[in-house]
């Protein structure tokens, strides 16, 4: 199984962390390693792929905290496990509870105070960037855990691309210019930089933000993407929680 690792926070020594990739899993070609149970693939696979990520990773699924994501700029307090309504994003200082995101083009960011022991995870697709959800995110791990944005670290992970991330010219209005493109007729959007701008603008430090080079449209052989292949998409997981023992 491949799983996609950051460096920024695995050398904190304070959460684990990892996405998930098409890569492994027991679902038939071509959800492979699908981890939605909204895709038409049969539950006991789902069930199956995740037991297999979580083990990987070294958690329990049953720990898990779920957005039921709505491409909102909505973040919301998991203290325990289970799944959060109508929200693209979770903050939690709770040990051994790990939020997550689903994804298959959409941006998953994450973020972690190292002295506060806070964490965040979100999911920023063009709606939920448009809307400044990045900046959300910093928001609540301020309010509700009183996090410093220059000590936190922040993961941008794989999504759709700026090299493949075409959109009509309805969503590219919604955009500064320096992320949007224009080349042979169409249309692109950065929607990694648009959120690594939203990061810096609330104070994190660039050394801080680590972004994941993959586009998800291109990386047909490694990641899940709905832009390309449609309703034979998997979706993928990213996972974050706070150690119980953390190793500094």
């Amino acid at each position: 199984m491949n799983i996609i690792s950051s460096r920024l926070l695995r050398s904190s020594g304070l959460v684990t962390f990892g996405i998930s990739t098409r890569q492994g899993g027991v679902s038939p070609e071509p959800l492979r390693m699908n981890l939605s149970f909204n895709v038409g693939d049969a539950k006991e696979n789902v069930e199956q792929n995740r037991y297999l990520f979580a083990q990987a990773l070294g958690f329990e699924v049953d720990r898990l905290a779920i957005p039921m994501q709505i491409h909102s700029n909505v973040v919301k307090r998991a203290d325990i496990p289970g799944s959060y309504s109508s929200c693209d994003g979770l903050v939690t200082d709770v040990p051994d509870v790990y939020l997550c995101v689903s994804v298959a083009d959409c941006i998953p960011i994450f973020l972690m105070d190292v002295d506060q022991k806070a964490a965040a995870a979100i999911h920023a697709g063009w709606r939920g960037t448009a809307a400044r959800i990045s900046e959300s995110g910093v928001e609540m791990l301020v309010d509700e855990f009183r996090c410093r944005p220059e000590r936190m670290v922040a993961f941008v992970g794989p999504g759709a691309g700026k090299c493949c991330y075409s959109v009509g010219e309805d969503v590219a209005t919604k955009f500064s210019q320096e992320f949007v493109r224009e080349e042979r007729g169409k249309i692109y959007v950065d929607l990694k930089a648009a959120n690594v701008s939203q990061l810096l603008d609330m104070g994190l430090s660039r050394e801080m933000i680590e972004v994941s080079p993959y586009c998800t449209i291109d990386e047909r052989n490694l990641l899940h993407s709905y832009r390309r292949d449609g309703a034979r998409s998997g979706r993928m997981m990213g996972v974050i929680g706070l150690k119980t023992d953390p190793v500094r």
